[in-house]
C-alpha cells in the first residue's frame, strides 16, 4: 500500500501556508525596513529603535487581521491579480494603521514611521505576485489532499458534482468504490470514476491521504475493519457530511440526516460561550454606538433631505429572534414610508422601487443595519448570527424547509456566516441555501469565529456587495431544491442505524 506524506493530511494546509508565508514577508519587510533606513547599518538600527524581532512579529499580526478583514483568507476564492492587487494595498493599509495605534498605547516598542512606511511599500509589492503564484500551486494539486471516497451513489455523487475549482482547491478524487451494483450502474450512468472494485484493491493502487464514507446503503456495505486499520495507520476517515461541511463551510442538507446534527456537539448549548458571547456582544455594540455617532447623523441628514425634515429616520419591523420571541428591530428606513400598506409583507429585492436613492446606498454599504446595535444591547440580538426573519415568512419557509426552525435556537445577528456567502435572501428557494450557511455557524460557533466573521463583514462594507471572491454559485437553486427535498428517507434510517 502506497500512502503519500502525512504533511498534506492536513485539511487546512494551504491556508496555513498562506499565513506562514504572509508573516514571512511582513516580518522581512521590517528588517529590511531597518535596515534601508539606517543605511544598511542593522546595529545601529537596532541601538536606536530597539529590538527589531518583537517589532517585526507585530506588524506581522497586524498584516494578517488586514488581509482577513478584505476576505483574502477565504478557502474558496478565485480573484483576479487586479483584485488581489487591490485587496492587500487596503490590507497593508489596516495592517499598517492598526501597527500605529498599537504602538501609540505602548510607545516604548515604537518601530518609527520610516521603517513602517518602507515594509509597508514592500509588502505592498511582494504579496500581491506572490499570492497569485500560490493560488495557482493550490489549484495544481501539489498541496492537496489526496481523498478516496467509498460509494458511487446519491450522497458520493455531492462530491463528485462539486463543479468550481475553488470548491476542489483543498483536495483531488482519486477513486470511488461502489457500494454494490446499483451504486456502480449510478456512477457509470452518472460518469464519474475511476471505479475500484474493492477497497482493499484501491489501497494497493493509489495513494491517499484521507477516505471518505458515501454510502447510501451502508448493511453489508460498510468495510469497517479495513477503516480501522487505515486509521490505526494514520489515514483521516471522513463521513460524508462532515466533508463537505469542512470543504464548503456550510451543511449539506441534501446528505444531512437529523441523528447526526443531534449529536454534533455545538458551541451555543456551552454556558460559558453564551456568557462570553454575550459580554462580546454587549462591549462591541456599545463601543460602535459612540464610534459610529458621526455616521448616524450623517445618515439622518441624509434621509431628512431627500424625504423631508417630517420622514421617520428609524423604522420597526417585527422580527422572529430567539426561541420564537417577536421583536421590533430597528433599521435605518430605506424605502419609501409606508412601503407596504397596499401589499402587506413581500419579499425584498435588489431592484425593489420601494428603495430610495438614500437607501439604495445605505443596503449596498450595510448601513442600514446599524440602529440594531441598539437591539443588542437589549439582548434581542447579537453581533454575529443568522438573520432575523419576519414572522409572516417564517411560518412560509418552515413549512416548506426541513429544520429552519433550529436557526431560532440562538439570538439572531446583525451579520452572520450566511450574510457573508449569500446575497439578500428574497425567496423560500433562497432562504433554503441561506440556512445551510446558518447551521454551519450554530454548530461551529466560538467567539474566535466570531471575530473572524467581523472581520469579513468589514470586506461587504468596503467593497459592498454580499459575497466573498468565491463568485457566483457553483449550482443551479432549482436543482438544489429538488435535491435537498428529495433525499431518500431509506437513507437517513440506515444511515441511523450504522
Amino acid at each position: 500500500m502506497k500512502i503519500s506524506g502525512r504533511l498534506s493530511t492536513a485539511v487546512n494546509l494551504p491556508l496555513w501556508i498562506l499565513v506562514a508565508s504572509d508573516c514571512l514577508v511582513a516580518a522581512s519587510a521590517i528588517f529590511i525596513g531597518a535596515t534601508l533606513r539606517f543605511g544598511f547599518d542593522f546595529e545601529l538600527a537596532q541601538r536606536i529603535t530597539g529590538p527589531v524581532l518583537p517589532r517585526a512579529a507585530a506588524f506581522a499580526i497586524w498584516l494578517v487581521v488586514g488581509l482577513v478583514s478584505v476576505g483574502l483568507y477565504r478557502a474558496r476564492q478565485r480573484p483576479r491579480f487586479t483584485e488581489i492587487c487591490a485587496r492587500v494595498g487596503l490590507a497593508v493599509a489596516i495592517g499598517g494603521l492598526a501597527d500605529v495605534l498599537f504602538f501609540y498605547f505602548l510607545p516604548g516598542l515604537n518601530t518609527g514611521r520610516g521603517i513602517l512606511f518602507i515594509a509597508m511599500v514592500v509588502c505592498g509589492l511582494v504579496l500581491p505576485p506572490m499570492r497569485f503564484f500560490m493560488y495557482r500551486l493550490f489549484e495544481v494539486g501539489s498541496v492537496r489532499r489526496r481523498v478516496l471516497v467509498i460509494g458511487s451513489g446519491h450522497a458520493a455523487s455531492r462530491i463528485a458534482a462539486l463543479r468550481r475549482q475553488s470548491d476542489k482547491r483543498r483536495f483531488e478524487i482519486v477513486g470511488y468504490i461502489p457500494g454494490g451494483a446499483p451504486e456502480r450502474e449510478f456512477a457509470e450512468r452518472a460518469g464519474f470514476g475511476p471505479l475500484f472494485p474493492t477497497l482493499e484493491g484501491a489501497l494497493e493502487q493509489v495513494s491517499i491521504d484521507e477516505i471518505v464514507v458515501a454510502l447510501d446503503e451502508r448493511r453489508g456495505a460498510f468495510p469497517a475493519q479495513t477503516l480501522l486499520e487505515q486509521k490505526f495507520h494514520g489515514i483521516k476517515i471522513t463521513d460524508i457530511i462532515d466533508f463537505l461541511e469542512q470543504e464548503l463551510e456550510k451543511i449539506d442538507l441534501s446528505v444531512m440526516y437529523p441523528g447526526w446534527f443531534i449529536y454534533e456537539s455545538d458551541g451555543y448549548s456551552n454556558p460559558l460561550h453564551s456568557t462570553l458571547k454575550r459580554v462580546f456582544d454587549a462591549s462591541i455594540s456599545a463601543f460602535m454606538l459612540i464610534l459610529l455617532s458621526p455616521v448616524f447623523l450623517c445618515v439622518a441628514l441624509s434621509i431628512w433631505i431627500e424625504d423631508g425634515i417630517r420622514a421617520p429616520i428609524l423604522y420597526r419591523q417585527r422580527r422572529v429572534g430567539r426561541n420564537h420571541q417577536i421583536f421590533d428591530l430597528l433599521k435605518f428606513r430605506s424605502m419609501v414610508v409606508d412601503a407596504e400598506s397596499d401589499t402587506g409583507a413581500r419579499w425584498a429585492s435588489s431592484d425593489d422601487d420601494r428603495i430610495t436613492r438614500t437607501g439604495n446606498i445605505l443596503r449596498r454599504f450595510r448601513l442600514d443595519e446599524l440602529p440594531q446595535l441598539i437591539n443588542v444591547l437589549t439582548a434581542e440580538m447579537s453581533i454575529v448570527g443568522p438573520r432575523p426573519e419576519r414572522p409572516e415568512f417564517v411560518d412560509q419557509i418552515s413549512a416548506a424547509v426541513p429544520m429552519y426552525d433550529y436557526r431560532h435556537c440562538v439570538r439572531p445577528g446583525i451579520t452572520g456566516w450566511a450574510q457573508l456567502n449569500f446575497p439578500y435572501g428574497a425567496s423560500v428557494l433562497d432562504a433554503r441555501e441561506k440556512l445551510k450557511y446558518d447551521l454551519y455557524y450554530i454548530k461551529n460557533a466560538d467567539i474566535i469565529f466570531d471575530i473572524f466573521v467581523l472581520l469579513q463583514t468589514l470586506e461587504v462594507v468596503i467593497w459592498g456587495k454580499a459575497t466573498s471572491m468565491a463568485g457566483p454559485s457553483s449550482e443551479n437553486l432549482d436543482e438544489v431544491a429538488a435535491r435537498d427535498q428529495n433525499v431518500r428517507p431509506f437513507d437517513k434510517r440506515k444511515r441511523d442505524a450504522a
